[in-house]
């Protein structure tokens, strides 16, 4: 391929990667990828997965030891998957129950696992600043809203929990409905509750500036180089061969197009929008000078965060679902999907109803059998991964990766030590039974929210579906 021919090949990629969502198509600068991994390459570590597990694990090696040789290997372009499509939530809260890391680490594990998560967004922050990523970072915190009595009592029962499991009233504490509207004035709110642990940033941006962060730090980094084999120490692509002493799979939802991992995460959607930017006049009745994250308790919950340029991203989980864990880009633009969370972001902002909306996208997630989140490193054998994080990843991913880093050096940490290293989550059921289950479960889902909202009182029937979705 000439050099002319190959520039208009990107071109034409650039279009589509930036059609992926809002983050990546305001990136505020030209996509352009590292090269294409061509031939054989030798190297100390070979991580897959330009995302944001990849990322952070390749960081965090290269900054503990920058003599060891990192490749780091992607299918599309670094963010092209959640790290790039996601709400740009740096929140806290563990991705996965408290029952399943009380098995392995007891009470003392579960609340080491909760501040490990509440540490690391200030963390993130550090890095952010370090490296002079350009991010739209702000410390603002998050608000959970009730726009029901139903949500409202959910948001007690949170707190609750959350208190037995060590967070103090200095972590997160209720308001009442005036104290919200002080922050960001949301139609129909009757109160809810707010933790100082949350940041707002362009989640494109920051995984793009992340993936500059690595290069400057010596990581190889090829870009357009999916994986068709990971095995230990050796990870197979369209176009060449990366041998490694150790091999770390980062590769989240997309697990589950490789070989015999079909059954290893359900990939469940969340979807997305944004309004063009919003007038000074809007503004001014929304509020939301703190940029705190909003999210509200729906069982389908939404949520939203004002970006960085002024617009209003609003987005929701939908649980939709396709047979046998495939992934399309077809499936990222559900026009019922959207309209729906259109009518929520204008019923919960009026001063918005008027707004165009100019992007709509979704990304899928891994969730694992149990919801939890695993890390894995088998030293002996050179194979490692980490995944499983269930829409928590903006967090969970940097944890994910310096812990892979410290598992990979040999060394024995306090991050090393939290219940979810070693955890093994069960496989999802065999099809039919995973398409007919996920599908009911959306429908439950629904028809509980809606009879919440008419009724103003819990439905039983989203208690039938416990046992498929914990609880946030």
């Amino acid at each position: 391929m000439s050099t002319a021919s190959g520039a208009g090949a990107v071109a034409g990629e650039e279009s589509r990667w930036r059609g992926r969502s809002l983050w990546l198509d305001t990136l505020g600068e030209p996509i352009e990828p590292h090269p294409r991994l061509e031939g054989t390459v030798d190297c100390d570590v070979a991580v897959v997965g330009g995302g944001f597990v990849g990322l952070w694990t390749a960081y965090s090696l290269a900054r503990a030891d920058p003599s060891l040789r990192i490749v780091l290997v992607e299918a599309e372009i670094a963010g092209y998957g959640a790290a790039g499509r996601n709400a740009g939530f740096v929140s806290a809260g563990i991705a996965g129950e408290a029952r399943v890391y009380r098995r392995r680490g007891g009470d003392e594990g579960v609340i080491r696992a909760e501040r490990a998560m509440i540490d690391a967004i200030d963390d993130v922050g550090r890095v952010v600043a370090e490296e002079g990523i350009d991010c739209g970072w702000v410390k603002g915190g998050s608000l959970r809203v009730a726009t029901s009595r139903p949500q409202l009592e959910r948001i007690s029962a949170g707190l609750e929990a959350r208190r037995a499991r060590g967070i103090g009233e200095e972590d997160v504490w209720m308001l009442g409905p005036g104290e919200i509207a002080g922050r960001v004035r949301i139609a129909g709110v009757l109160g809810g509750a707010f933790t100082p642990h949350c940041a707002r940033v362009h989640p494109g941006r920051l995984v793009r500036g992340l993936a500059r962060a690595c290069a400057r730090r010596g990581v190889r980094i090829h870009e357009r180089s999916p994986a068709r084999e990971i095995v230990a120490r050796r990870v197979t692509c369209e176009h060449g061969t990366v041998r490694a002493e150790m091999v770390v799979r980062a590769t989240e939802s997309y697990t589950v197009r490789l070989p015999g991992e079909r059954r290893a995460f359900l990939p469940l959607y969340s979807h997305m929008l944004a309004t063009e930017p919003l007038s000074d006049a809007a503004w001014e009745q929304i509020g939301w000078s703190g940029c705190e994250t909003v999210a509200d308790q729906h069982h389908l919950f939404a949520y939203a965060q004002p970006t960085v340029d002024g617009r209003i991203a609003f987005g929701g989980r939908c649980a939709p679902y396709r047979a046998g864990s495939v992934i399309r880009e077809a499936d990222e633009v559900r026009p019922a999907i959207h309209a729906r969370l259109d009518r929520e972001l204008r019923r919960w902002f009026p001063a918005a109803a008027g707004a165009a909306v100019t992007h709509r996208w979704g990304g899928s997630l891994a969730v694992p059998r149990d919801w939890s989140m695993a890390i894995h490193c088998d030293r002996a054998a050179g194979l490692a991964w980490a995944g499983g994080l269930s829409g928590h990843g903006v967090v969970a991913s940097h944890l994910c990766g310096r812990t892979l880093a410290d598992l990979i050096r040999g060394e024995d940490t306090e991050l090393t030590t939290l219940p979810w290293v070693g955890h093994s989550s069960p496989r999802w059921e065999p099809e039919p039974a995973r398409v007919l289950a996920t599908r009911a479960i959306a429908a439950a889902l629904a028809g509980a929210d809606r009879s919440e909202d008419a009724r103003q009182r819990p439905a039983r029937r989203a208690a039938l579906v416990a046992r498929w979705t914990p609880g946030r």
